[in-house]
């Protein structure tokens, strides 16, 4: 089903569905593979997959997860607080002393998996410069990495 390199077995070409690898991306693992990890950092997403080698570093995700957060958490929150306010009228100061940080805390929680299915709808599609990734993934070869460890290996 796919060539062995280190720690698991690489995923056959075309295996990966839109849901799948979005999925992986909102877990934070490469949407290849499934093992390797997206981000580097919190939302500085790595060069390439640390487990199979597939380059991650063309995405071009930008402001699209920030915008996303911002529509899912307001529309979670604002009906929240319209509810709270028209059933128990609390003062303005609990209101922001419960509401502000709810709002924060969502925020961050959603921004990097939000990012990672952004990233992750990118490499299944193709999009900018994973097209090259795309086509090698169709025709059945290795990523680049994998070239060189099977290289090496034989």
């Amino acid at each position: 089903m796919g060539r062995r390199k280190g720690r698991g077995v690489v995923m056959a070409a075309g295996s990966v569905s839109l849901g799948k690898a979005m999925w992986r991306g909102f877990r934070g693992k490469c949407p290849n593979c499934g093992e390797g990890h997206l981000f580097g950092r919190f939302l500085k997403v790595a060069p390439s997959c640390d487990h199979c080698g597939e380059e991650l570093f063309h995405q071009r995700a930008d402001d699209f997860p920030a915008y996303l957060v911002m529509v899912v958490v307001g529309h979670l929150v604002v009906p929240a607080i319209l509810a709270v306010e028209t059933a128990y009228a609390p003062p303005e100061w609990l209101q922001l002393a419960v509401w502000l940080p709810v709002t924060l805390f969502a925020s961050l929680a959603l921004l990097q998996p939000t990012k990672g299915a952004i990233v992750g709808l990118q490499w299944q599609l193709g999009m900018h410069g994973f097209e090259a990734g795309k086509l090698r993934r169709e025709a059945g070869e290795l990523a680049p990495g994998l070239v060189k460890a099977d290289a090496r290996a034989a």
